[in-house]
């Protein structure tokens, strides 16, 4: 007997309106890409004001770039600072930078149009709302300040995504690749530490909305940098025993940060490579907070199964991180985070569904995504060990 397929009342409705919709989409692209029709559409009433926001959408794309030089300027000249302290007046401010009176108020007129200043009817400039809120961001600064090399990458994305380009990125990052582990210079460690640090801030305050940690009693973070995380960690939970474990020069550098943060002695700190040694053992819960998009899926398997042969039953891992949006594409997942790590020359972002994947080939199940705030700082799995 030959099994047909069966497709209930549901389905078939689903399929129709999928073909509906799609055939909607196909008329309504080749009516945009018409020159003609944009002509008529932006002269008719009823068209007008959604083709005039769609040529302002595709400016925007084409002026992107600009507008991020923008904001690294007013960083470079710190200029949101100064506006805070008081409004600026750029002749002025010129001469004491050092630029062309000129030139600096082009800045602050472009800064002005993108919130990040405001201007004043007596001609100065005051703090605007976007500039508020990188200030109000911790380390945001130093992060626009390393887009610089990121930039550079991205100079030539048709060599980049050919892979004929040596980045700068793949050297800013040397560990990704797996390269220089133990050995890793303490200049090099500290700088990539740094930024870490920097942006493993916000996704800490994400991550801990999304979570809750309420029944770990022993948490070892895999990769953690100078112990952002777990500083975080160990402000939320008073008895948590915490455990950090990265690169020997890393741990070394977090050494220092927990030291001076008063910390030493809530958490304990491991020299090693999770890509050639053992994982530490005993901790009931393991995260991997901005560490897996690093890697290929060749490294993250192992480093997968590694976690779960440390785990003991009932053991928890949290995973958070940048991803792909997948069947619905994101901003920053797959246009942002997708560049960066071609730029890096390893890693991806990767999909819940991905991840899920990744999960079940490990052993893990009771596989859980925690939506957050701001998804496009940080994304939420956890996932249990359980025989």
């Amino acid at each position: 007997m030959t099994d047909t397929p069966h497709f209930s009342g549901t389905s078939v409705l689903s399929r129709a309106i999928e073909r509906l919709s799609q055939a909607y989409v196909t008329w309504r692209n080749s009516k945009i890409s018409n020159p003609k029709f944009q002509e008529w559409a932006s002269r008719f009433p009823l068209t007008r004001r959604v083709s005039r926001r769609s040529a302002e959408e595709v400016y925007d794309l084409v002026s992107g770039f600009v507008y991020s030089q923008t904001l690294l300027a007013c960083v470079e000249f710190d200029l949101l600072n100064a506006a805070q302290r008081e409004a600026i007046n750029p002749i002025s401010l010129a001469h004491e930078k050092g630029v062309d009176p000129d030139r600096l108020t082009m800045l602050c007129q472009g800064a002005a149009s993108l919130e990040l200043l405001s201007r004043q009817r007596d001609g100065r400039y005051a703090l605007g709302r976007l500039g508020a809120a990188v200030i109000g961001v911790p380390g945001l600064e130093l992060m626009i300040r390393h887009h610089r090399i990121f930039y550079r990458d991205l100079a030539d994305p048709d060599a980049l995504i050919r892979g004929e380009v040596k980045t700068e990125l793949s050297q800013y990052w040397p560990y990704v690749a797996g390269r220089e582990t133990h050995d890793l210079a303490e200049d090099v460690a500290k700088t990539y530490s740094e930024l870490m640090a920097t942006s493993q801030q916000l996704v800490a305050i994400q991550t801990l909305r999304a979570v809750s940690l309420s029944h770990v009693s022993h948490l070892v973070d895999i990769g953690g940098g100078t112990g952002a995380f777990l500083a975080a960690v160990a402000a939320q939970y008073d008895v948590l025993k915490l455990t950090l474990f990265d690169l020997p020069a890393v741990a070394e550098e977090a050494t220092r940060h927990l030291n001076v943060a008063g910390l030493l002695d809530r958490i304990d700190v491991l020299g090693g490579s999770f890509l050639d040694d053992p994982l530490p053992a005993g901790a009931d819960a393991v995260s991997l907070i901005r560490v897996l998009y690093d890697h290929d899926d060749e490294t993250v398997r192992s480093l997968l199964k590694a976690v779960y042969e440390a785990l003991p039953q009932e053991g928890t891992l949290l995973i958070s991180e940048p991803m792909s949006g997948g069947a619905k594409p994101t901003k920053a997942g797959d246009a942002y985070f997708s560049f960066y790590t071609m730029a890096m020359t390893t890693g991806r972002p990767r999909s819940a569904q991905r991840h899920s994947e990744l999960l079940l080939e490990a052993g893990f199940s009771d596989i859980v995504t925690h939506p957050t705030d701001t998804a496009f700082v940080t994304n939420v799995l956890t996932a249990r060990k359980v025989f």
